[in-house]
């Protein structure tokens, strides 16, 4: 037995991409503080009854579960960090007012997803819970906008959907269980045939409205047309009206947005807008978000809620591979002037790795490309071929 394989989609993070994924954690987790968001750290495990209750269902079959050994009580390992932080806001904080949290850490699913196509992405994200406008939600895309030009992600592109638009049409029509998951299904992959087959019994103006859905695809003017040819229900007015609203505010900071109604991602955990954020030279979505009412509501407060997450290690791994920043070797004496020295580089920011006696000081193994020497009275920097 190979004991150092690891299972499938499980991956260490060698030196050069672990500093560049840290130092982008670093950049977002400080933008986040600046605007207000408090950073949290919920627990690896929790009962299943938190992790998987309510809103966050749709978690249980890529959540691995596990048996406490003090209560004999089922337990998950965290796949998504959301529900924790709606946990902490519901519960622990339990703030009168609006409160923005932020987290970063890693979660495990049962199968690989995400652009590292990996089981343990790394989750960044921030919520703000507390506000029910259309003013929380620009905020928190705006936020997304600027995480990812902090980690040097510039031609960002957002798209844009809203659930309550399919919501609405299956609640006036008082549509099945079963028929509601079958349109849902139909729609994700807009099979406008399997739609209008599935559509048939219902009356003219929702099975339209189904049929159009399909087509409602592309730029700012989809809204104009979807006003048009919808049903101009209070709901689904109110909802291409908040589209509108968040399209226009993300095209003023220079991002290009889209829309499609019959996008339903996280249809069973969102109450809202639903995003996903893009960039070229990306296989897929870049970020994932949306309004999420509900949540809180299995903790005792279903407060309003909308937020962003992504995987930071999925963003560092799609990105050109990076290199480590080269080092300064010392040499193995005991000599003041020089422990001086390499203390002020570090001071400085800079890396310096001071060689071990009797150790094989392998100027590649020690990513040094330049040394400490001893010349003119003083310690300086010089090319490591250099005497």
């Amino acid at each position: 037995m190979r004991n150092w394989l690891l299972p499938e989609y499980i991956e260490d993070v060698l030196p050069a991409q672990a500093a560049r994924i840290e130092t982008m954690r670093r950049r977002l987790l400080d933008l986040f503080r600046v605007h207000g968001y408090q950073y949290v750290i919920p627990p690896m495990l929790e009962y299943m009854e938190s992790l998987i209750t309510g809103a966050a269902l749709d978690l249980d079959i890529a959540t691995f579960k596990v048996v406490d050994q003090l209560t004999g009580r089922l337990m998950g390992v965290r796949a998504d960090m959301t529900p924790q932080a709606a946990r902490i806001d519901a519960h622990l904080l339990n703030h009168a007012g609006v409160t923005r949290l932020c987290y970063s850490g890693s979660v495990l699913r049962t199968k690989p997803d995400g652009l590292a196509s990996s089981r343990e992405p790394l989750q960044i994200g921030a919520e703000l819970y507390g506000h029910a406008g259309i003013e929380s939600d620009i905020e928190i895309q705006c936020l997304l906008v600027k995480a990812l030009r902090a980690i040097d992600i510039e031609h960002v592109h957002v798209d844009y959907s809203h659930v309550n638009v399919f919501g609405s049409l299956v609640k006036t029509s008082q549509i099945t269980p079963q028929l509601e998951q079958d349109l849902f299904a139909a729609l994700q992959s807009k099979d406008q045939s399997a739609v209008r087959a599935l559509a048939k019994n219902l009356d003219k103006i929702t099975r339209e409205a189904l049929l159009h859905l399909t087509e409602l695809n592309g730029g700012q003017d989809v809204l104009l047309k979807a006003a048009k040819v919808l049903p101009d229900t209070p709901a689904i007015l109110q909802a291409l009206n908040d589209l509108d609203q968040v399209g226009k505010a993300l095209v003023n900071l220079g991002v290009n947005v889209s829309f499609d109604l019959s996008e339903l991602r996280g249809y069973h955990y969102h109450s809202g807008i639903v995003f996903a954020a893009y960039a070229q030279g990306y296989k897929g979505p870049l970020a994932l978000g949306g309004r999420y009412d509900e949540v809180g509501k299995s903790f005792g407060r279903a407060r309003p809620a909308t937020g962003f997450s992504f995987d930071l290690r999925g963003v560092a791994t799609a990105l050109t591979p990076n290199t480590l920043a080269k080092a300064i070797f010392a040499p193995a004496i005991v000599d003041t002037a020089l422990t001086a020295k390499i203390e002020a580089l570090r001071a400085e920011g800079h890396v310096v790795v001071q060689a071990l006696p009797g150790a094989a000081n392998d100027q590649d193994e020690l990513n040094c490309d330049k040394k400490l020497a001893h010349f003119n009275s003083g310690w300086h920097i010089v090319d490591f071929d250099k005497v």
